[in-house]
């Protein structure tokens, strides 16, 4: 039977001589994986997809009523230290008040002193430990660190929150106001590519839509390939180049994380001149 036809033409090489690769739509301060730096229950989600936050915006709160339960007495204990400082100050105000030195002992005069210092010392740690308690309050409630639009939420209030990196981010997060294309390039290919050549991209599914690339940087380290096809022949131990491209969002309807076919100009193949075997001479074997 003849072979079926396509779903989808694919996309014809603007390029006598071009490097292919697969690219990855990305959002241009990367997609940012959103965890939580404890482990906890989230009571509250504060955004949802799409919404766009500013850095410092509060993006969902893990369970904190142990932090402030511990916060209560913490703070009774300024009030307590803070009270006998000034009863430590007034006893000391008191003794150097004495119009005649005779009437008091240095010793004693050493100890208010001492008292007071004390004290001090004490309302400075009946402090720390309640500022202590509210940087902690405040690492429950997980922060937007960079301007952008949430681009996945994966968790809701009652679930549980694992600290760390997860396989699943908790949400993702990214800048789209300009878009990036990572391109894999094999490494086969890769000493063909150069910085300044033509790009072109072209949207899966309608190999009309296409937009040139602007270069933006190379990434310095090989990686394992990761975007696989899914072809039967495919191999998946291919180590790729990367390469950052950016282009106008508003040039195509694509979306963060959709795949293109990107084509660079490269210069063609050459025949590589082989190499002569050495000659070996008569006498040398033995």
């Amino acid at each position: 039977e003849p072979a079926a036809p396509p779903v989808a033409q694919p996309a014809k090489p603007p390029f006598a001589s071009y490097v292919a690769g697969t690219g990855i739509i990305e959002a241009s301060s990367e997609n940012i994986a959103v965890g939580s730096p404890v482990g906890g229950i989230v009571t509250k989600v504060h955004v949802k997809i799409g919404d766009v936050v500013q850095a410092g915006d509060v993006l969902f709160e893990i369970d904190d009523r142990d932090l402030r339960a511990m916060r209560l007495p913490a703070a009774a204990r300024v009030k307590e230290a803070e009270a006998n400082l000034a009863r430590s100050r007034v006893l000391l105000k008191l003794a150097e008040s004495v119009p005649d030195k005779r009437a008091i002992s240095a010793e004693d005069l050493s100890n208010r002193r001492s008292a007071v210092a004390i004290d001090e010392a004490t309302l400075e740690a009946a402090k720390a430990q309640v500022e202590q308690i509210d940087v902690e309050l405040d690492r429950r409630q997980v922060r937007a660190l960079v301007p952008g639009q949430i681009l996945q939420v994966k968790t809701r209030p009652g679930e549980f929150a694992a600290a760390g990196v997860m396989a699943t981010p908790l949400m993702l997060l990214g800048n789209n106001d300009k878009l990036h294309v990572r391109v894999d390039i094999d490494e086969n290919d890769a000493w063909r590519f150069a910085k300044g050549a033509d790009a072109v991209a072209f949207v899966r599914g309608n190999p009309e839509l296409e937009t040139k690339l602007r270069f933006v940087r190379t990434e310095p380290y090989v990686v394992p390939k990761v975007s696989l096809t899914g072809m039967s022949s495919e191999r998946v131990d291919t180590r790729v180049l990367q390469v950052i491209y950016s282009f106008d969002e508003g040039a195509l309807p694509v979306y963060v994380g959709q795949q293109m076919d990107v084509f660079i100009q490269a210069p063609p193949m050459e025949a590589r001149p082989s190499v002569p075997a050495a000659s070996v001479s008569p006498g040398a074997a033995s």
